[in-house]
């Protein structure tokens, strides 16, 4: 294959940007590919960035799909700390003693809590999805509703207060390991597994390409437009809830206010870092996986070389641009000879 060829791929400089990021990570910690098991557990930078970054890999991959529709989501935010919020209020934990021993107990069943979580994650993606779809709202205005409403919302769960959460079951979803590995990690492969799979290997892939770049044809060609960019944000609320259950489960607590608070920034970077076209049409979940990981890295590098706290969040937006502005079609034209697609 030649230069051009492998250049002209949406993973490549995604890939080459997270390479970069990778070494020079190991470039300042000679450790940082060092692997170690503590009480059946892998532990060690690779697997910490992977960890943290599965929430985010999470909402973006739902936030890849709204896209792809030519719309936005700027609630999954929102979306994230209210499912924290229904989470902990029903879990909860209250302390009881059995046989002499002290243990909690939780509130409400822990799958109907879970189910609840992510049930209320699907209805504010099916909301958002009912204003833009059947209302013909336009999505970054019909999302705000969400965003700004959507915290409220957790405050009103919380009681505006940080809710505990004591069930100890509960924090192995953002604590616990499964052989080894983090079990979130095994989350983000079955959501990305399922949508791989199905996008690939069905139809959905290509009548979501056809609804961003042409709703009007893709209706006259027979596909549901309305239907589908409905069930979109329904799935990218879903996502949204499940990564709000694993933060809530990782901090062991639920915060209206705090919670989720710009992750969906995070989501719409790293979709655009993996290659996605904001204007709908085409779209990359595997760029999207890779762009998340981008941002985690980044975030890593800037903690690990001790960048004081407030120009922190300045050099990860530089490193953002370098990345974005080398995935220029004009720019990779300029460097490699060849003529910009249309």
């Amino acid at each position: 294959m030649s230069i051009q060829g492998i250049t002209k791929s949406r993973l490549f400089w995604p890939l080459v940007a997270l390479f970069l990021l990778v070494m020079v990570n190991f470039w300042f910690n000679p450790d940082f590919f060092s692997i170690r098991i503590v009480k059946g557990g892998l532990y060690g930078s690779v697997i910490d960035i992977i960890n943290r970054a599965a929430p985010v890999m999470l909402i973006a991959m739902g936030m890849t799909l709204v896209i792809a529709t030519r719309g936005i989501d700027i609630s999954v935010g929102a979306t994230v700390a209210i499912s924290g919020a229904i989470a902990a209020a029903l879990i909860g934990g209250s302390l009881e003693i059995k046989d002499g021993v002290q243990t909690y107990v939780s509130q409400t069943p822990m799958a109907l809590a879970i189910l609840a979580a992510l049930g209320v994650g699907l209805l504010c993606g099916l909301w958002n999805g009912f204003l833009v779809a059947g209302i013909g709202m336009q999505p970054i205005i019909a999302t705000l509703i969400l965003m700004v409403a959507g915290r409220g919302i957790a405050q009103l769960i919380t009681g505006g207060q940080i809710v505990t959460i004591y069930y100890e079951p509960f924090f192995f979803f953002g604590n616990g390991f499964f052989l080894g590995i983090p079990f979130a990690i095994y989350l983000v492969v079955a959501v990305a597994a399922v949508l791989l799979l199905l996008v690939h290997k069905t139809a959905l892939g290509l009548f979501i390409q056809a609804v961003g770049l042409n709703p009007t044809a893709a209706r006259f060609s027979g596909i549901s437009a309305r239907a589908l960019i409905f069930w979109v944000y329904g799935f990218c609320g879903v996502t949204a809830a499940v990564a709000g259950v694993i933060i809530a489960s990782n901090v062991k607590s639920a915060d209206g206010n705090n919670a989720g608070l710009m992750m969906e920034l995070d989501a719409i970077l790293a979709v655009a870092l993996g290659g996605t076209s904001l204007d709908g049409g085409r779209f990359s979940l595997m760029g999207t996986l890779i762009g998340a990981l981008i941002l985690q890295t980044l975030s890593y590098a800037i903690y690990s070389l001790g960048v004081p706290p407030e120009i922190n969040l300045v050099v990860k937006a530089i490193v953002v641009f370098i990345v974005c502005l080398i995935q220029s079609e004009a720019l990779r034209s300029m460097l490699f000879q060849r003529r910009p697609s249309i």
